[in-house]
């Protein structure tokens, strides 16, 4: 059977994954609720689809799909995908060879700058990674109860093409915010698609990985590097609350934790094309 990727959200790491594979001569369909997301999954060169809480995958998709990658973000209901296709997913196990549930670390809670590995308890902070930890549940229930090829990557905070700081210095977004100790992971996108891309050649149901780079940081030393890169001062150190965050963006630092990222390499063998920021804005400052 032709491999088939069906993407349920088409986001930013989807994009990339969707290239490489679409490149290697899969064949990849993708969803959108909006018009704009579908030129995009065209240009692509993948297939588009409505998946919404009205609108479910057609079940003609199902018959071709072989790899299926979920990024739509749960509810207060769960895991959308899980709600509405818990049947055509049974059914099409035997075709199902590879599952990726896109997760987020941020279901560690904060540990005020301590380790976390996959085997650390999830402590969850805020509502939204609560309902990660919950989508995760019910995935692994399904690899657990039925046998589905599932896999769990939890990534840090994505950054890349388009998505920096440095565009953000260059569009006067950018905040140096002082809390100290405060320390993030990150991870590239590209090195993302890499991580999939690997777990896909070599499936493992079960599995759950860290996806972040081999150092976390300060945000505040990012954005002082990024500014570096393009010459110019970078902005002035600020409060919580004189930078008037969106409360997405103060949540962000509710949680403040180191992540090990070693099942990468040893289990993966995958080796991280930008180990740290540093790596991934210089590669995205050849870019600008």
């Amino acid at each position: 059977m032709p491999e088939h990727l069906l993407c349920l959200g088409y986001g930013y790491c989807a994009e990339f994954l969707a290239r490489d594979l679409i490149a290697a001569g899969w064949t990849v369909s993708g969803s959108s609720r909006t018009q704009e997301g579908f030129d995009k999954i065209r240009r692509d060169g993948a297939d588009p689809l409505i998946f919404g809480a009205d609108t479910p995958v057609p079940a003609q998709e199902w018959q071709r799909t072989t790899h299926l990658l979920i990024s739509a973000p749960p509810g207060d209901a769960g895991d959308p995908v899980v709600r509405q296709h818990m049947g055509d997913l049974v059914q099409a196990k035997e075709r199902l060879t590879w599952i990726g549930y896109l997760s987020t670390t941020g279901v560690y809670g904060n540990r005020d700058g301590g380790w976390v590995d996959e085997g650390s308890a999830l402590k969850p902070t805020s509502d939204r990674a609560r309902r990660r930890v919950e989508a995760e549940r019910q995935w692994l229930a399904l690899l657990h109860d039925h046998g589905l090829p599932v896999h769990i990557f939890r990534l840090a905070g994505i950054y890349g093409p388009g998505r920096n700081q440095l565009v953000s210095l260059q569009q006067g977004k950018a905040r140096r915010i002082d809390k100290p100790g405060q320390v993030f992971s990150r991870i590239h996108v590209e090195d993302v698609a890499a991580i999939l891309k690997a777990s896909i050649a070599t499936p493992s149901p079960g599995a759950i990985y860290n996806v972040c780079d081999d150092e976390a940081a300060a945000p505040a030393e990012v954005v002082a590097y990024a500014a570096a890169l393009l010459d110019v001062p970078p902005p002035p150190l600020q409060s919580l609350d004189e930078a008037q965050l969106s409360a997405m963006g103060k949540s962000f630092y509710a949680d403040n934790k180191r992540v090990r990222n070693k099942r990468l390499n040893s289990e993966l063998g995958v080796t991280l094309s930008f180990p740290s920021y540093r790596e991934g804005l210089k590669r995205e400052l050849e870019r600008l």
